[in-house]
């Protein structure tokens, strides 16, 4: 495929701007945290959505009302296990998320009830499907922002997600140039230009960098043993892996070859972040069993 300059000038004046939105909303403090994962949250829900509808026309037809009540129904998730240190005039996100979360089990079926003319059971699975598979993925990822964040010079950073996303764009970094340099065994149908040795270099060279790094940044800053460092970058890199075959094979169903547009020259939300929906609460199961640190 021949170069083309103002291809590449859009995916790398887009990156950048990514790189810097993410990292703003990273590392700023805990509000910008907390609207990053809130957009994130929105953008790949419309996403998959769009997705449900082409793979199931019958999705299409649900209201706008069940559309957006389901999608605030799991936002209250991210408000619930924000923490108590999110606090708006005297109001802690918590209470707000399982209040409104509380109204929306109750408002959601009337709405169903009074507006759908075809209630069908499958739509409603869809979208109790995207609760697990969007919001509650969100949701801890923002119960790991409330463990002790970690000096790294003169910032104070989110150890545990940053431990996470690391991982996972190393390790998506170093399988795409291992895979092309040396990969010869497709890892599956479903994403054919993936291979088994470059997943696996990939998973190597994320575990040994993002394990060393955390170890030296983190050093003693958390009573833990160094090897769960390790581990974490492990699982991060493994299960991503499975999230990026499993929204390739979404997409596959659907017939089209990105999620969505919202970065121009990179696809959409789910595209960009595919990786971290299955990760997240497989490293939050680990960091609730295995570690002794507490929220």
């Amino acid at each position: 495929m021949a170069f083309n300059l103002k291809t590449f000038r859009t995916r790398a004046i887009t990156a950048i701007l990514f790189v810097i939105i993410m990292g703003a909303g990273l590392l700023w403090n805990q509000w910008s945290f907390f609207l990053l994962f809130s957009v994130i949250h929105f953008g790949c829900w419309l996403e998959y959505q769009q997705l449900m509808a082409r793979i199931d026309p019958g999705y299409a037809d649900v209201t706008v009302l069940h559309k957006w009540g389901v999608m605030i129904a799991g936002w209250c998730m991210l408000l619930f296990l924000a923490g108590e240190s999110f606090d708006i005039l005297g109001f802690k996100l918590p209470a707000i998320g399982l209040w409104l979360g509380l109204i929306s089990l109750i408002v959601l079926p009337v709405i169903e009830l009074l507006f759908e003319d075809n209630i069908r059971l499958k739509n409603i699975g869809i979208s109790a499907a995207g609760l697990l598979y969007i919001s509650l993925p969100w949701a801890l990822m923002m119960h790991l922002y409330r463990f002790p964040p970690i000096h790294a010079g003169q910032l104070l950073v989110p150890g545990l997600p940053l431990l996470v996303i690391f991982s996972i764009w190393i390790n998506d970094t170093m399988a795409y140039i291992s895979g092309s340099m040396l990969g010869r065994t497709p890892l599956s149908k479903i994403s054919p230009k993936k291979t088994w040795e470059g997943t696996i270099i990939g998973v190597i060279l994320s575990v040994a960098l993002v394990g060393t790094l955390a170890v030296k940044i983190a050093g003693e800053q958390w009573a833990i043993a160094h090897y769960h460092y390790y581990i974490i970058a492990a699982i991060a890199a493994i299960s991503g892996s499975f999230g990026d075959l499993l929204e390739s094979k979404i997409k596959r169903l659907a017939s089209v070859k990105d999620s969505g547009h919202f970065m121009p020259g990179h696809g959409g939300f789910l595209d960009r972040f595919d990786s971290l929906l299955v990760a997240i609460p497989f490293v939050w199961l680990y960091v609730m069993m295995a570690l002794s640190l507490k929220p």
